[in-house]
């Protein structure tokens, strides 16, 4: 009997807000609009610790839609908005309980491009990345380079006025505007741009909002213009929040009210599109990697950096430098930053030069290192070692690793993890070193661990304090901290948000700007937005309206978390660890996580999403007092296939359940984000977990059970392979398959099948047999596992390996098939899945204590004895290892290659299983290795998933998703070479090509048999 309640969501859209979009809807808008509960919570939360439910989340698509959304909303007076971009803010920015107008959905276009005068025009919500790579053909990019890049949108970029590594010589979002065109609360489009005086002064005088807007300006910002010079310091990445100062450009006799809306965080009007400058890209590049022994060193020895007319000088602590270790990110810079003998490297500079003259950049390299050898020959500075690179591929590699370190600090075992709420602060880069021992000092008072990045050339480092937000007293520190950080950076002639603006922060506004300034930012806010709709609270509230700012102890997350059991949370860690940094929002489609989420743009689906709805599902079974103890796949009987036919979205439809289940339905279970998210959220764990005990409520579609038995089903079919596959290619039977079933394109089986192949290639299993071997023959013999797809679907695969293996003299035994199970787990038979699991960990056991390799043809479910295996079966699972072919063919002895060297000149093309390359970051470059030792040439194609995903792509309720993934990336690179020469590791992956491309790839080992 389940015991899974209907959880109808406490939180519901209040009757204003019903009566708002019932209008909107009527009117000329014509974006999207969402109410359900799982859409809204996928915007609750973003890259900091704060959580609010909008009342609903609204999709425009253009100017006309957001001028709309305002309109209307003005008459309704407890309706507010939050403009959202890639949701990457670290301080709440544009969390709301309002409505969120989520501009990164359908506002994606490159409006226009002068190259002439350089510049370009682009809606907000174009991701940063996506715009550097639409420009890098033509040699210029958008010079502000934040962590955040693949993800953050323009939009975003402008509202928190971004900047990040270079913005030295590169500096803010804001230097880069040249116009924006804005929505205001009332619905009136701006257009704004530098002003003469002149023009500003007679524009003053019209009634229009823009015309308040610009009486205010020249009031507040000309009017306050000493004041505000004396009040604010000099820094590079100073961000006051309207920015008063750079509105009126005193040596020009200009105004520019975009340099207000640049850094206003939502709060003054909508950004609906910007003309934005860009930059040519320099010729040269290089980038130096000093190593320090300590990390203060590394801060104090900066500054010469500086000095020495670097282009940007970032840095990262041996936090930092550990937990990029052990992440998969490593592989790709170990080499570039490789260890120091004898030396323990606790401190990284990575110092970058750029220029459109080579000669000169090798001269600052030149001097720099005879510096630097100077400084370790003497043991100076605490510089241990350097390494240069002059390769824009490796640079791109060493920059990626320190981006990623926003996220890696969140990987951290245990409750405690390093959040972001005072870690952008801001001092004259002469006084970091300084500041930061006394910010270590703060933090070591309290008893805290941290880690530490950042960009020393501009004075700015993130550190990020490790609290237990579970613990009530731990979030108390949170308020404590801050105010001890705002008094630290006043001491050192700073300010505590130098990057990433204030949102929940904003409570300290009033005292950073003063009670005469603060008065000028209100007028400010009152001018744009009187009512005060347009994100509420933050920064600053209109002059005399009595609104409340938001404050640093308002809902956390952890306010919702703490109260789900510890039984629970430990269940679903995977979904709990989430800490929101939106990596999985990449867009770039060459990236293998989340195909989901690129194909749909719904944030839901995105590990990110369903992390968040299942915390809150959780949360929700704790509010309706389930017996957590009962709450396990084991405890559960599923509901018989037969016991109610019916769809699992029909009964008790208000249950917040299916919401959850529409997320988890569409995911592929690729494992991308298992091992390519920097806290490894894996989403296929949970999403299991949550099928097992969603069905024991709501009845299976049929064709769960046919994908869960695949592996009972396969070998029998087999026996009569030509008769089955008469019966599946029938188009009576494709038709029953589709319509009653939802599965398409079954595969069909091999034929001959594998047994008919083998008789010359591989030794006979015979247990005993292989026991009586001596050591030294044992060494020669190699057991091949059998995995349900290429043994009866794909045998050629599996033919072809056990040949190469005789052509390395190796004697290769095809063992007997015994379920892998992973069928059973995709689909979230648990309880089937363990069963199985343990039947073949037993089988795999007494095989691997004969001291003979055990090696699989498809690498992904080689990986379930690892992964699923592990975490099912725990110490019960033994000590059994099967290896990958590229795991087992790098051991191979070189001389072994000789006698099966292929003549071949022209180059094969790798297309790589997103599964395989993700969860073994080397395979690529291991079959690359394989086929040198060969003589052969083997390129990898950078893609991301095929989308097929197992039988993902068979049903039909996902094909057209399926399809769609394919588009992305495969197939413009599928086509692009001759079909003889792609190679596919994935079973899954030949099987999508040759449904949609109409030939099958060879698996790699089968290039390599004559």
């Amino acid at each position: 009997m389940s015991v899974l309640p209907t959880l109808a969501p406490q939180d519901t859209v209040k009757a204003d807000t019903q009566a708002y979009l019932a209008k909107l809807q009527e009117s000329s808008f014509s974006g999207e609009i969402e109410v359900s509960y799982s859409s809204r919570m996928a915007v609750a939360t973003d890259n900091s610790i704060y959580q609010r439910i909008p009342q609903a989340v609204v999709f425009p698509k253009n100017v006309d839609d957001l001028a709309t959304i305002a309109a209307v909303g003005k008459d309704f007076a407890n309706v507010s908005f939050s403009a959202r971009g890639g949701g990457t803010g670290t301080n709440g920015q544009s969390l709301t309980p309002g409505i969120v107008i989520d501009t990164s959905k359908h506002m994606r276009e490159i409006l226009e491009l002068n190259l002439e005068q350089q510049w370009v025009r682009v809606q907000c919500g174009v991701i940063k990345d996506a715009l550097n790579d639409y420009l890098r053909p033509h040699k210029y990019f958008f010079s502000p380079d934040l962590s955040t890049s693949n993800r953050a949108t323009i939009g975003g970029m402008i509202n928190t006025d971004a900047s990040g590594q270079g913005s030295l010589v590169y500096g803010k979002t804001s230097d880069h505007v040249l116009g924006l065109t804005s929505v205001t609360a009332s619905g009136e489009v701006l257009h704004t741009a530098p002003l003469s005086m002149d023009d500003a002064k007679a524009m003053a005088t019209e009634n229009t909002d823009y015309a308040k807007i610009l009486q205010q300006v020249l009031m507040s910002c000309v009017g306050k213009r000493q004041a505000i010079l004396d009040k604010f310091p000099r820094l590079n990445r100073f961000l006051t929040g309207y920015d008063l100062e750079h509105a009126y450009d005193q040596l020009n006799d200009t105004i520019d009210v975009s340099r207000l809306l640049a850094g206003s965080e939502g709060s003054l009007a909508f950004i609906a599109e910007a003309k934005l400058n860009i930059t040519k890209i320099p010729s040269h590049t290089a980038l130096v990697n000093i190593k320090y022994n300590d990390f203060e060193s590394a801060l104090r020895h900066a500054p010469s950096m500086i000095a020495a007319n670097a282009t940007s000088v970032e840095t990262v602590d041996s936090r930092v430098l550990g937990l990029a270790r052990a992440d998969i990110v490593w592989h790709s810079v170990s080499e570039l930053i490789q260890d120091v003998p004898g030396k323990v490297m606790d401190g990284l500079n990575m110092v970058e030069y750029n220029s459109d003259d080579k000669d000169a950049i090798e001269q600052k390299i030149k001097l720099l290192s005879e510096r630097l050898d100077s400084e370790i020959a003497n043991e100076r500075s605490g510089v241990i070692g350097y390494q240069i690179t002059y390769d824009t591929a490796e640079i791109k590699k060493i920059y990626g690793m320190r981006k990623k370190a926003v996220g890696l600090l969140g990987k951290t075992k245990g409750d405690k993890k390093p959040i972001a709420f005072a870690e952008d602060t801001a001092v004259p880069p002469e006084k970091l070193a300084d500041f930061i021992m006394e910010f270590r000092a703060l933090l070591d008072s309290h008893g805290l661990q941290y880690g530490m990045f950042g960009h020393v050339d501009a004075g700015v480092l993130h550190v990020r304090p490790a609290l237990n937000l579970y613990d009530e007293d731990q979030e108390k520190l949170v308020k404590t901290i801050s105010d001890q950080v705002v008094a630290l950076v006043a001491k050192y002639g700073g300010l505590m948000w130098g990057e990433h603006g204030k949102g929940y922060r904003s409570e300290y506004a009033p005292a950073f700007f003063g009670e005469e300034l603060y008065d000028e930012i209100c007028k400010i806010k009152a001018a744009f937005d009187p009512h005060n709709k347009m994100n509420p609270g933050k920064i600053c509230t209109p002059y005399q309206s009595g609104a409340q700012l938001v404050k640093v102890d308002d809902v956390k997350r952890a306010t919702y978390d703490r109260q789900i059991p510890i039984t629970l949370r430990e269940a679903f860690a995977p979904a709990m660890s989430c800490n929101g940094n939106g990596l999985c929002y990449n867009y770039d489609t060459t990236s293998p996580m989340c195909p989901s989420s690129k194909i749909t743009r719904d944030r839901r689906h995105s590990p990110k999403g369903r992390a968040g709805l299942i915390r809150e599902w959780l949360y929700q079974l704790q509010r309706h007092g389930v017996n957590t103890t009962d709450l396990s796949y084991k405890s559960f009987t599923p509901l018989s296939m037969f016991s109610r036919v019916t769809s699992a979205k029909q009964p008790d439809a208000s249950d917040f359940s299916h919401e959850v289940f529409e997320a988890m339905n569409g995911c592929l279970a690729c494992k991308s984000c298992t091992n390519q998210c920097p806290v490894n959220v894996d989403v296929p764990d949970f999403r299991a977990k949550f099928l097992a005990i969603y069905y024991t409520k709501y009845a299976r579609p049929l064709k769960d059970y046919f994908v869960a038995n695949v592996e009972r089903l396969a070998p029998m079919l087999a026996r009569i392979p030509r008769l089955a596959n008469a019966f599946l290619d029938n188009r009576l039977v494709k038709y029953v398959l589709k319509q009653w079933v939802g599965y398409v394109d079954a595969p069909l089986l091999s034929y001959p099948p594998l047994t008919k192949r083998l008789s010359a290639l591989s030794s006979q299993y015979d247990l005993n047999a292989l026991k009586a071997l001596p050591d030294e023959q044992k060494a020669k013999y190699v057991l091949v596992v059998q995995d349900p797809f290429t043994s009866f679907y794909d045998a050629d695969a599996v033919d072809k390996t056990l040949a190469f293996i005789q052509g390395l003299g190796y004697h290769g035994v095809l063992l007997p098939f015994s379920p892998n199970g992973k069928p059973q787990h995709v689909k979230g038979f648990l309880k089937e899945f363990e069963h199985t699991a343990r039947s073949t960990a037993g089988f795999l056991n007494a095989v691997g204590d004969l001291g003979i390799p055990l090696i699989g043809v498809d690498a992904s479910l080689v990986l379930c004895y690892r992964d699923e295996y592990d975490k099912i079966l725990g110490a019960q699972r033994g000590n059994f290892a099967v290896n990958t072919l590229t795991e087992w063919l790098s051991d191979v002895p070189e001389q072994c290659f000789d006698n099966i060297r292929v003549n071949d000149n022209k180059p094969f093309y790798l297309f790589a299983h997103c599964t395989e390359k993700t969860a073994l970051p080397s395979s690529e470059k291991d079959w690359q290795g394989i086929f040198k030792r060969l003589g052969l040439t083997l390129e990898i194609i950078p893609v991301g998933c095929c989308g097929m995903a197992g039988t993902y792509g068979h049903e039909t309720e996902h094909l057209e998703n399926s399809i769609g993934i394919y588009d992305l990336s495969w197939r413009r690179k599928i086509e692009q070479y001759d079909a003889s020469r792609v190679l596919a590791t994935g079973y899954s992956c030949r099987s999508q090509v040759k449904r949609l491309a109409r030939f099958r790839p060879r698996h790699p080992i089968e290039a390599l048999v004559n």
